[in-house]
């Protein structure tokens, strides 16, 4: 993944610690959950508030604010279930920075979901996340955006492992990213059975049927899709 952190500007700090114990009373968190929070988590931080009055770019219904939050680890990462439980209580969009050790050796990672507002409960695609980096890398300023909606789509950009294409955006590139993990899926089945199966006629059906499955996972990892099935995805 990019290599890639960011300058937050000064107007937007917020810095607020939140307890952990606001997050169980604003979700149902199951023991697992719970758990990971005591074990995973030393300290969450409200860190930045990207919003018209601190960032003057106007918002939307769809991105009305970004939040930075930043969540030092107790040990070596943070659990998924625990960044879904702060996303879920957070209805805004939220950008998450993950910190391990201290000092020199400390590093960080960028990690978000694409997060869909609608009438009801917030819906979370899947998280996507940078490398770990060291904490002394220089950051980088913010991207150029005209609201913040593109903002937000050019800050998950870099995260996503794949190129988005021209005209797509962040809710096609996520979508493009659940069809890419599903195929995945289907080619590792087909890849099990192939090694298992005794027939030799059936061998050559699946060697076929992966040879298609491998150039359809290609052309949707591409920036520019063929012809064929460009407009298909």
């Amino acid at each position: 993944m990019t290599a890639l952190l960011y300058r937050w500007p000064k107007a937007a700090e917020f810095g607020r610690v939140v307890p952990k114990t606001k997050f169980y009373e604003h979700a149902s968190l199951g023991s697992t959950v719970k758990d990971r929070f005591i074990s995973d988590v030393r300290r969450i931080t409200w860190a930045y508030k990207l919003a018209e009055a601190t960032i003057n770019l106007p918002g939307s219904g769809e991105v009305p604010e970004i939040q930075i939050f930043e969540i030092e680890a107790k040990e070596e990462d943070v659990a998924e279930g625990v960044l879904a439980a702060i996303d879920k209580a957070v209805r805004t969009p939220i950008i998450f920075e993950i910190s391990r050790g201290e000092g020199a050796g400390g590093v960080i990672r960028m990690v978000a979901a694409h997060k869909q507002l609608g009438s009801g409960a917030p819906k979370l695609g899947p998280y996507f996340s940078t490398d770990w980096q060291p904490v002394s890398d220089d950051r980088s300023p913010l991207p150029t955006a005209i609201d913040l909606t593109t903002m937000y789509t050019a800050l998950l950009e870099p995260l996503t492992p794949v190129v988005s294409r021209a005209g797509e955006n962040v809710s096609d590139v996520v979508g493009r990213l659940t069809t890419v993990r599903a195929l995945e899926r289907e080619i590792a089945a087909l890849e099990r059975k192939l090694r298992n199966e005794p027939q030799l006629n059936r061998k050559v059906e699946l060697r076929r049927t992966l040879k298609t499955k491998h150039a359809t996972l290609v052309d949707l990892t591409s920036q520019t899709p063929s012809p064929a099935t460009g407009d298909a995805n």
